[in-house]
């Protein structure tokens, strides 16, 4: 495999390890909390989210990243920075949780503030040791970090719920996953004096990370708003009802959004050094998350049903309708994790955090509005949010890379396609559980088969992009493993 295949696989390794254990411990948690503590949970979540996003990117693991460059007076000046800031914001944290508590009405939030402010201690070290990792693609190491880390976090947020912390819970699993992940990093950095305080040229990290900043945090605010206006204006049950259908419809982003995500960067500026341009490697891209992210959001959406029953619990089923309108709605985000990545290599950040103060602001209104009638209003608008955001992002992309809308239509249309092809089972299936004439386990193992043959027979018959990936990745899969499968070899066909 190439580099970039090898970072794939690494970082698959690392998401679906974490992946598993996110499905083990949300079924636990879903039944050890109540909505209203997990409601708690997701506003304290959310609000700590809002600070680190203010601070992770002025540091710098994209700055880190993206410098052609990089010496270690960079990479000390770009953790000094980073440490300063966090501490800060954690102090600022702790002093006004109880403001936070009046504000929310709700007792508990400073101290849940207050705890969760301790990751800011640590966070220094492990973003500035994970963005030079991921600079020299050595997603290897990244792997066994992360997984280590996120089993102890998992496992002490379910011991703790089982001895009553209630939504403290999952906030000490948090301090304890991130304790144990910059553990484990510094332990594989072979060079700590990048620790060593330094100011050197700190004004080229904070120019960058005014921009890259800048961004981070209101996408971020955006995206926790809801919680945020749910638990001011209706109550904190509404906000863990509507926290744990973001989780559910999250699943895709966490199959495949959050194992790309961290070679994605890295990624574009390897092919890019390499000579394939910008505007092929977009359009391939494109072309490529189309084909597995629509047809997931669509099977999420028509099998929601037994989804969440198995998974959740029947105490979580009135999500449903949530977790539909948001399958619907994150259809429109087919490209977004390609638009920072793409304005950074083109030398136009700037154009990320403009692009977002156009869409996000009324994006943000219509949300607040939307939060006096109900959740299930909140849902729906992101049927008109996210659609804007999509196209208000891919104008600034297309701009820099001469991409027409006929460029565009025609990456998409054999993903188009394929997501159809694989709704039938689906659709099929989710009938069946509904008249109950098959159980949902049932309903579900056959929806998965069926969707997964559907798919698969699609790529084939429309010659999608994808399939050549999915057989080499298959190949380098089988090569590695103890044992050999008789492979067939590769033919070159001459037309």
């Amino acid at each position: 495999m190439g580099s970039v295949q090898r970072s794939i696989f690494f970082s698959a390794i690392e998401r679906y390890g974490g992946l598993l254990l996110f499905f083990i411990s949300t079924a636990i948690l879903s039944r050890l909390l109540t909505p209203a503590e997990f409601g708690i949970y997701a506003v304290v979540n959310a609000v700590v989210a809002i600070f680190a996003a203010s601070f992770q990117e002025f540091g710098g693991a994209n700055y880190l990243i993206q410098k052609e460059d990089l010496t270690d007076r960079d990479t000390r000046t770009a953790f000094t920075v980073t440490a300063c800031i966090s501490i800060a914001l954690a102090l600022i944290l702790v002093v006004s949780g109880k403001v936070f508590v009046v504000f929310f009405k709700q007792s508990g939030l400073d101290t849940g503030m207050a705890v969760a402010a301790l990751n800011f201690l640590l966070t220094p070290f492990s973003v500035v040791i994970s963005a030079l990792l991921r600079r020299k693609m050595a997603f290897g190491k990244l792997a066994l970090c992360s997984l280590t880390a996120n089993t102890v976090g998992a496992a002490v947020s379910v011991v703790l719920a089982v001895l009553d912390f209630s939504f403290m819970a999952p906030i000490w699993g948090g301090v304890a996953m991130n304790l144990f992940l910059t553990i484990l990093l510094v332990t594989t950095s072979p060079n700590i004096r990048i620790f060593n305080p330094s100011l050197w040229n700190c004004s080229d990290v904070l120019k960058f990370g005014m921009y890259s900043g800048g961004v981070s945090l209101i996408n971020v605010f955006y995206n926790l708003s809801p919680q945020l206006f749910l638990g001011r204006i209706l109550d904190f049950s509404a906000v863990g009802l509507y926290s744990r259908a973001i989780g559910v419809t999250q699943v895709f982003d966490k199959l495949v959004g959050q194992v790309l995500g961290p070679v994605i960067m890295p990624a574009i500026f390897v092919e890019n050094r390499a000579g394939t341009g910008l505007r092929k490697i977009y359009l391939d891209s494109v072309t490529l998350l189309s084909a597995v992210q629509w047809p997931a959001l669509t099977f999420l959406a028509v099998m929601a049903h037994p989804v969440i029953l198995i998974w959740l619990g029947s105490t979580w089923l009135e999500i449903i309708p949530l977790v539909q309108l948001l399958c619907i709605a994150n259809l429109a985000l087919f490209a977004a994790c390609l638009t920072y990545p793409m304005l950074v290599a083109v030398g136009h950040v700037r154009d990320a955090l403009i692009s977002s103060l156009i869409s996000l602001p009324p994006s943000l209104l219509l949300i607040f509005a939307a939060s006096f009638i109900g959740i299930e209003a909140v849902a729906a608008s992101a049927l008109l949010t996210l659609p804007l955001q999509a196209f208000v992002a891919v104008y600034f992309v297309s701009r820099h890379l001469d991409v027409k809308s006929k460029d565009l239509l025609g990456a998409i249309s054999k993903s188009a396609l394929v997501t159809l092809a694989s709704l039938i089972p689906a659709g099929v299936c989710a009938a069946l559980v509904a008249f109950l004439i098959v159980q949902p386990i049932a309903g579900l193992a056959l929806a998965c088969l069926g969707t997964a043959l559907c798919w698969l027979l699609a790529l084939i018959a429309t010659r999608h992009p994808l399939l050549p990936l999915l057989q080499q990745a298959s190949r380098a899969v089988l090569e590695r493993l103890p044992f050999k499968f008789a492979l067939p070899a590769r033919r070159n066909v001459v037309r």
